[in-house]
């Protein structure tokens, strides 16, 4: 292969590249947010297989920018801050409820009570709240982590009309640092994407120009004299040529890959030493070696 065909092999793997980046965020994305619907219903047993399948899917996704050797710790890493978004976002959902349906109103505390005593364990606050017309606000108890009320005292909450949701002040009721969390760890997942593109890209780029051509390595056989290769190679073709069976049509073929420093006039010399000759024509990728052929490859 030419340098003119080698730079058109690349090319469609260069445009894929960033399409597959982009195709891989957004998949990433897609699964933050389906977990953190799915939580709503399903527990560990259904969550953590789908993580599971989520991390190979992934492993798969990162393999094809190039960087293999780093997929899977990436992957990794790109699911535990999912799972972290997921998870932040979820503990805002409540909140998120109570804004969008919620109403403000003012109310007074009427009863308080404290978790029991437990170590070193934090014990929360709970307040039964009554409205200005003397109504119990719907729902359960007000908590906090910390003993902030007193009876008595008047109270601006949020609070749910279906009473399906615990009271809380407004400032307890802004999920803007969850949103913020949830959002941080997300994108740490799409920085990872670009960054194993980036590294993909590199690596990929580095294994080209490390890859010597084939005409490369006879320039460098012939100022080394190094011809050791070729003679194993050598070898191993007349072994090939011995053993090998012959196909349907009495061919005996073999993979030019598996002899990189014999150009195929060399190999026919060798076959025609052993009484076969090379194939010219129909060959496919292969080399192909009868008694009798329909064009035969020029042999030195």
């Amino acid at each position: 292969m030419n340098a003119g065909t080698e730079s058109e092999a690349r090319a469609p793997r260069r445009r894929y590249r960033i399409p597959l980046a982009i195709g891989t965020g957004c998949y990433a994305l897609a699964v933050i947010l389906g977990m953190f619907l799915l939580a709503d219903g399903f527990g560990p047993v259904v969550q953590v297989p789908v993580w599971i399948v989520h991390a190979v899917v992934l492993m798969v996704l990162l393999e094809r920018q190039g960087a293999k050797e780093s997929s899977l710790h990436a992957a990794l890493f790109i699911v535990c801050v999912s799972v972290m978004s997921a998870y932040v976002i979820n503990v805002a959902r409540s909140d998120l409820l109570l804004q969008q349906r919620g109403e403000r109103i003012t109310t007074t505390v009427v009863k308080e009570r404290r978790d029991p005593p437990q170590g070193r364990k934090g014990r929360d606050s709970y307040y039964t709240l009554e409205r200005q017309d003397g109504t119990r606000v719907p729902g359960p108890e007000m908590e906090t982590t910390s003993d902030l009320c007193d009876v008595g005292q008047a109270l601006t909450v949020i609070e749910d009309p279906k009473g399906e949701l615990r009271p809380q002040t407004p400032g307890q009721a802004d999920a803007t640092g969850d949103l913020l969390g949830a959002g941080a760890f997300a994108l740490a997942a799409l920085c990872s994407v670009g960054w194993m593109t980036w590294r993909g890209s590199g690596t990929v780029k580095r294994r080209e120009e490390e890859k010597p051509s084939a005409g490369l390595r006879k320039v460098y056989n012939a100022a080394s004299g190094d011809y050791a290769k070729q003679e194993e190679q050598e070898k191993k073709l007349r072994e090939a040529l011995r053993t090998y069976p012959s196909d349907r049509r009495g061919y005996i073929k073999v993979q030019p890959e598996e002899y990189p420093d014999l150009p195929q006039q060399r190999a026919a010399r060798i076959a025609w030493e052993m009484g076969l000759r090379a194939e010219a024509m129909g060959n496919r990728g292969s080399w192909r070696f009868k008694e009798t052929v329909i064009q035969e490859v020029p042999h030195d």
